[in-house]
This record gives C-alpha cells, structure tokens and sequence, in this order.
C-alpha cells in the first residue's frame, strides 16, 4: 500500500514558516509614537517664540495711540486705601463754610498694593485713584456730620520710569473725560508731591495702614 502524499503530516514545513514573524502592529504603534514625539520637540521653539515677551496685567495703564491715559473706570475695584474730609495743602480759607469741604478718596492697584506689603516701595507701573466728592449734611435722617455726596472730579498718579523723566505724573479726568494727557513736571501736584511724599513721591503718611509696613521696611521718609 502506497503513502497517501495528500495528507499534511507527510509535508516537509517551511523553514521559513517556522521563524517567528515580527509584531507589525507593536512596530506600528512604536513607529507613531516616535513620529509624534518628533513633531512635538520641533513645535515646542515655534510655540514659545509665538507667546507675547511679558503679558500685560489686568490693572495697568493703558494709553491711546498718540500716549494719552485712558479713564480707568474700574477703579473703585482697586484697593481702598483712605478718605480725608476737607484737606488742604495750601493757606486755609476761614470763611469757607463747613458744608463746601470735599471727601477725597484713594485708591490703589491690587498689583502695586500687594508689592509694597512685601517690599515698602511702589513698582513700576503703580497707579493712584483720588476721588473727590462733594460733602452732605442734610438728607434722609442724617442730622449732624458729612456724610459724601457726587462726584466732582478724578486725578490720577502714576509711576511709569520708561515714560516720565520724574518717573511719576498726574492725570486729570474730571467728571466726564475719557482720556487725559500727564500735567507739567513742575506742577502743584507734582512738585508737592516730590518734596512731601513719606515713600517715594507718595502721601503714605495719610494711608494708616501702609505707615507700619513702610516702618518696619525702612522706606518710610519723615
């Protein structure tokens, strides 16, 4: 009787059927994850030269195209700094009657507020809100004291050493003005200011809570 030559088991294998073949699909999956690797350390320079060299902060100054400040409107967001009723830096008018003093409020930027609780000084870019309103004496209940009333005008300070030669100027806005130019370095306000500010050209004496912060950091001027 002669083999049946149909049947497998009579059939020499194939060497090379017998030699374990390569995982294609780990190849694939290596070869993926080489090629995005790759892709990502070449885009990694273009994306860091595409981001802006310092972004802005949320209460900086801005300026319109030919260099005048523009209103901060959010100002009474800042931070509260103090009030005075009356104030004067000039010779006192005795018969101005008592219903014609101003409230003048102050403010700060959040940013230059945190700064001088670590340093005692302002940085560069500091801005001052002063508020000036009208006082009260009669209305509602009220029968004695002031209480404050509308506004009459907004000035502002700021610290900006690229732009100013005197590294600080003033700003006018009044009631309604949406932009305002800086006031002459040899101004009232500016001049006052340099020759009486406790801490860099600033009036921290009137702002109780930054006397002992500008004490204890040795930048408080007497």
């Amino acid at each position: 009787m002669e083999p049946d030559t149909t049947r497998s088991d009579n059939v020499t294998p194939n060497l090379h059927q017998l030699r374990p073949r390569p995982n294609s699909n780990a190849q694939t999956a290596r070869a993926n994850i080489y090629t995005m690797t790759t892709k990502l350390l070449l885009a990694l320079p273009l994306l860091y030269l595409s981001l802006p060299a310092q972004q802005p902060r949320p209460d900086d100054p801005q300026f319109s195209t030919d260099g005048r400040l523009l209103r901060p409107d959010s100002y009474r967001e800042w931070i509260y700094l103090s009030s005075g009723l009356g104030m004067t830096y000039g010779p006192v008018d005795s018969a101005a009657a008592p219903s014609s003093e101003r409230f003048d409020n102050v403010f700060v930027t959040p940013t230059a507020y945190k700064t001088f609780l670590q340093t005692g000084a302002w940085p560069d870019k500091t801005m001052f809100a002063l508020e000036i309103r009208y006082s009260a004496t009669k209305g509602s209940i009220n029968n004695g004291g002031h209480y404050q009333d509308r506004i009459v005008g907004l000035e502002i300070h700021l610290k900006d050493q690229t732009r100013f030669p005197t590294k600080w100027a003033f700003f006018e806005f009044g009631t309604t003005l949406q932009t305002a130019k800086p006031l002459p370095a040899n101004s009232i306000c500016q001049t006052c200011h340099a020759k009486n500010g406790a801490v860099d050209e600033t009036f921290v004496q009137f702002y109780p809570t930054l006397i002992p912060v500008a004490l204890a950091k040795g930048t408080f001027k007497p």
